[in-house]
């Protein structure tokens, strides 16, 4: 058990090498925010630890009334109000007992100022990575370590209006029982404006720019591709993707994400149908391991997805906006559901804990997670998010960070060359910067198990910036 001293808000500035369309967004610059949290143990003693995550436009909130910048005061706005929430009252609790205390309250807070579920807990989602990073630092163990031993105090009758359908389970033989692995494969993303054949030279950096490039040079065999809700021309995407994952010798496999695109099933349902009459879409049709949130969330929860996923698993993402979603949504026909850090770590554990306990009830692997990505940043981000997928038991999971950006072309020499030292596996130097090391479409993340939160090294932080401070809670737009 321990106090929450402080919390620092730092970010920086982060600039694609591509644009990155996704939804009804393309990223070219976003920033980055960094957080620092000191938790005071009962003997008295301190301990720091750290997160990061992309400030991402356009996806906690797809309200297009809203410019990029007011996504960023809105998730800007979250981290404030949980910093104060996680500090102020000096009370020692564990981990997920700071964490279920401030659950209500976070999500009550950002509501009075206009911010959605999703969006407000993208605040309690980073804090509480950092003070687990700080909890293992103090203990002298891994994430893993701390997990299976339940470290954190993981417990859902914390939390019971929102978790009672975990009442009865054991949650402390499911987190004993996790097993995590030296590798996992990286599922390499294709945007709704990636170039997919040929070598277009528009960056002209040495790295892969289309998806032909990224296969010959990562070795890829899990993919994730982007839909946009035009059935015409998402089929002739599809057909054009097709034609450049069918040159791939072995088998490769595939998810479809709709990023809240279509607006009902039967649309959807159509592009299925017309997808089926392709000779030319035949193999990446067999490939397709899940469809990834099709529906906008205005109803993703409100219409039964039976009928899709009686052909191809449906998961949830967009709308996994509260802890009490994936139970409302397998009702609906929904079988899946995405883990990001950006969520929240704790939300992707009690998920995975239902995935077990369900799957146990039908007496087979129906129910399942994901790993997604966010455009998680080489350093803490992706790495705290590999750590979590990689306990949880996932053997893919969707990385896009590497592609879009440039490494950590651009940072503090000192701090590239802290992380490349601590985690020799997952990094490499190349072209003149750190950045992260794939070989064969997977990512040796074994140092990972280091001591801390798959923290084996920190930003400089004297280089960053405090973070910039979000509008009047009582203005905050929507």
């Amino acid at each position: 058990m321990f106090t929450v001293r402080e919390v620092g808000l730092y970010e920086r500035e982060v600039r694609l090498r591509l644009p990155f369309r996704f939804g009804v967004v393309t990223l070219t610059e976003a920033p980055q925010v960094f957080v620092r949290a000191r938790i005071e143990l009962l003997d008295g003693s301190s301990h720091w630890g750290a997160a990061a995550e992309l400030l991402v436009p356009k996806w906690f909130d797809k309200n297009l009334a809203l410019s990029n910048e007011e996504n960023f005061e809105q998730l800007r706005l979250a981290l404030v109000l949980a910093a104060d929430a996680y500090t102020e009252p000096a009370r020692p609790r564990t981990a997920f007992g700071h964490f279920a205390a401030h659950y209500d309250q976070q999500i009550a807070a950002g509501a009075a100022c206009r911010l959605n579920s999703l969006a407000a807990s993208f605040g309690p989602a980073q804090i509480d990575r950092a003070i687990l990073d700080a909890m293992c630092q103090s203990a002298g163990c891994s994430f893993y370590q701390a997990m299976r031993a339940n470290l954190p105090g993981i417990d859902p009758a914390l939390l019971p209006a929102q978790l009672p359908d975990l009442a009865g389970f054991d949650m402390r033989r499911f987190l004993a029982q996790l097993t995590p692995a030296a590798t996992i494969a990286a599922r390499h993303t294709v945007g709704l404006v990636d170039t997919i054949a040929g070598h277009p030279r528009d960056v002209n950096d040495g790295l892969p720019e289309s998806l032909e490039e990224a296969i010959t040079v990562y070795g890829h065999s899990f993919f994730k591709l982007k839909v946009g809700g035009a059935v015409e021309a998402d089929l002739q995407r599809l057909i054009e993707i097709a034609a450049a994952l069918d040159g791939i010798t072995g088998p490769y496999h595939v998810s479809l994400d709709g990023n809240e695109q279509y607006d009902d099933l039967d649309a959807l349902l159509d592009l299925w149908q017309r997808m089926q009459a392709s000779p030319r879409l035949q193999r990446l049709i067999a490939s397709i391991l899940f469809i990834e949130q099709p529906i906008n969330r205005k109803h993703a929860l409100d219409r039964d997805v039976s009928a899709l996923s009686r052909i191809k698993p449906v998961i949830i993402d967009e709308s996994d906006a509260e802890l009490s979603a994936f139970p409302s949504a397998r009702t609906l026909g929904y079988t899946g559901v995405s883990s990001k850090c950006c969520k929240g770590l704790y939300k992707s554990v009690l998920n995975a804990a239902r995935c077990r306990m369900w799957n146990a009830e039908a007496g087979g692997e129906r129910y399942f997670m994901s790993g997604e990505d966010l455009t998680t940043q080489a350093g803490l981000a992706v790495q705290q998010d590999l750590a979590l997928v990689n306990l949880l038991g996932l053997t893919h999971v969707e990385r896009n960070g590497h592609h879009y950006v440039n490494g950590m072309a651009g940072l503090p020499q000192r701090e590239q060359n802290a992380f490349l030292a601590a985690h020799p596996d997952l990094y490499e130097h190349s072209r003149g910067a750190v950045r992260v090391k794939i070989r064969n479409g997977r990512l040796a993340i074994g140092s990972l198990a280091s001591a801390g939160f798959a923290s084996g090294a920190y930003p400089a932080w004297a280089t960053l910036r405090p973070l910039i401070s979000p509008p009047p809670r009582q203005t905050a737009r929507v």
